[in-house]
């Protein structure tokens, strides 16, 4: 963790300056110990055919709605304060939400190679004498296969193809120093927040319409958030990044495990759940969710249901705003006002396998800048280097935001020939193929999904995110989504999932028994507090003349009913 010239009371968080993680550390990090362990363990549940009779009515002490790492890690803290009778619900037929692989392309023996459309990465590992991510720690334990991303290994194009502006990268660590050292004053003085696109302008970048500095600022913002700096809050954006890459380790470690990566998840359920264990319901899609003082009544589309004591929902921001999910009373204002608040981006990765590899096999990226468009495929990925799908000749392209959105409502045909024009640009004395094998997820369309992971936007408060977490009545939230400190990463999830198993835990066993809450997680495990009012900076008596207001905006001389 760095430091800055700060008030000397100042916490040691988040705030600091220190060049961005995607230039350091070329070395690599290939972990197979643990391998048969792993295997061994992720095939315990046979996740594909393991479904419930989920038409039945079950009574529960807790429902778990959701599979993925938060659903699975509340379950573990249930059962390890020795709370052992719930559910879990998931729609999908396997384990693990958004943290999804796929088949892709073939090997040279004819299978395919294994790609992930969701999370990819362990972000931010740990330091010797320091803290560890607890994802770090559950790949190392299933021996996840995983190469270190090294983010000095790029190359610069634009639509004349090689193009050299390199040197933008370090014009962008400057910027990037002051708006996290503004950050830590922003943080520690309580002054108001700003956006990111305000933060960077002040700290002198400027992209304007050189779209060289739009694809490096791309590269720096958009790739990790899914959404540009004018849609995304400043302070909550640098802590969001530095809690991870500064309290851990500035690492990204790439997962190209041919379990997949939800192989850690899965093992960690065979834990606590056995083959065909009742307790997992998968396939099985919420209609509604009925909750109240006394219990919550979940009802699924077969007309199957689940009456529980307390219900942990992991539905995604993109659920929660879709009104996929019918809750019974509607949501209280200051809850829904939260939840629109927030955001829901959407991160699509487009995969390609070639019959040759007509890029650098040296070099993990290729950074394009389109002349009229930022964010048009610009960051291009080989997966045919050492440690990755070696000899492959698979790469991908990333899109984020509006792009995606775009390119998911299309079909693959228009977006394939859209991606080959622009390698064509970008290695103009190449001949470049038609691919082998062409892929892309539509995150923006799953109904389960709406999207990839969450995002932190201008003007969302600190307490009005703790809406989100809140719980209403029995009813409790978990997710990325709902860590103030880990959203958009997979250790906000694990973290969120084990607090509320944890706090209800403590409710279930009462203040007599043993319960797991600490002070690593939660204060006490008691409910989580909320926000039902929350009021502005400005009073009723400001708005005056000395700040421009020269009238009441209450005046309605001119309006006819």
């Amino acid at each position: 963790m760095s430091t800055l010239d700060k008030p000397a009371n100042a916490a040691n968080l988040t705030v600091l300056h220190g060049a961005s993680s995607k230039m350091r550390f070329p070395t690599q990090y290939l972990f197979t110990a643990y391998w048969a362990l792993g295997a061994h363990r992720a095939a315990a549940i046979p996740v594909a055919d393991k479904v419930d009779n989920a038409s039945q009515c079950h009574k529960t002490k807790v429902a778990i709605l959701g599979a993925g790492v938060a659903g699975i890690t509340a379950a573990q803290a249930l059962v390890n304060a020795s709370v052992t009778d719930f559910r879990i619900v998931d729609r999908n037929d396997y384990i693990g939400g958004r943290v999804k692989h796929a088949d892709f392309g073939k090997q040279v023996d004819g299978t395919p190679y294994t790609v992930e459309l969701g999370a990819n990465w362990v972000q931010g590992l740990g330091s010797p004498g320091g803290p560890e991510n607890p994802i770090w720690t559950l790949a190392k334990k299933y021996g996840l296969q995983n190469t270190y991303s090294n983010y000095s290994s790029i190359l610069t194009y634009d639509e004349e193809g090689a193009a050299d502006f390199g040197s933008l990268f370090d014009e962008m660590d400057a910027a990037y120093t002051i708006v996290e050292q503004d950050a830590g004053y922003v943080l520690t003085d309580n002054l108001q927040d700003t956006s990111m696109r305000a933060a960077f302008s002040v700290a002198g970048w400027k992209p304007k319409k050189n779209m060289h500095q739009q694809a490096i600022e791309w590269w720096y913002w958009d790739w990790e958030t899914a959404y540009p700096p004018e849609q995304s809050g400043f302070l909550y954006g640098i802590t969001g990044y530095n809690l991870t890459f500064y309290q851990w380790s500035d690492e990204n470690n790439f997962v190209t495990d041919s379990r997949g990566f939800n192989a850690f998840i899965i093992g960690e359920a065979t834990e606590f759940l056995g083959e065909n264990d009742p307790r997992l319901l998968l396939k099985t899609m919420v209609k509604s969710v009925a909750y109240g003082p006394d219990g919550v009544n979940i009802t699924f589309e077969d007309d199957g249901c689940i009456e529980a004591e307390y219900a942990i929902t992991t539905f995604s921001i993109g659920v929660l705003q879709n009104d996929i999910v019918e809750f019974k009373p509607q949501l209280p204002r200051w809850k829904r006002e939260a939840i629109e608040q927030y955001q829901m981006g959407t991160y699509t990765k487009v995969f390609f396998q070639f019959n040759e590899t007509f890029w650098d096999t040296n070099t993990q990226y290729f950074l394009y800048a389109d002349a009229n468009h930022r964010g048009y495929y610009p960051v291009w990925q080989s997966l045919d280097g050492p440690g990755f799908h070696e000899d492959s000749h698979i790469i991908f392209v990333t899109v984020v935001g509006p792009e995606s959105y775009r390119i998911e409502e299309q079909p693959d045909e228009v977006t394939k020939a859209e991606c080959l024009a622009v390698l064509r640009a970008m290695f103009p004395d190449k001949d470049i193929p038609e691919p082998i094998d062409f892929m892309y997820p539509r995150w923006s369309t799953e109904e389960w999904a709406f999207g990839s992971y969450s995002n932190w936007p201008v003007g969302m408060t600190l307490e009005k995110h703790q809406n989100i977490r809140a719980n209403v009545e029995r009813l409790w939230f978990a997710g990325e989504g709902t860590s103030a400190q880990y959203y958009g990463f997979l250790q906000g999830a694990w973290f969120e999932g084990r607090d509320a198993g944890q706090r209800i835990a403590g409710l279930i066993n009462g203040p007599n028994q043993e319960v797991q809450c600490n002070s690593e997680t939660t204060i006490d495990c008691g409910p989580q507090a909320k926000y039902e009012v929350l009021h502005g900076t400005t009073f009723l008596d400001e708005f005056n003349i000395l700040n421009g207001w020269l009238v009441s905006s209450f005046l309605d001389y001119g309006y006819e009913e």
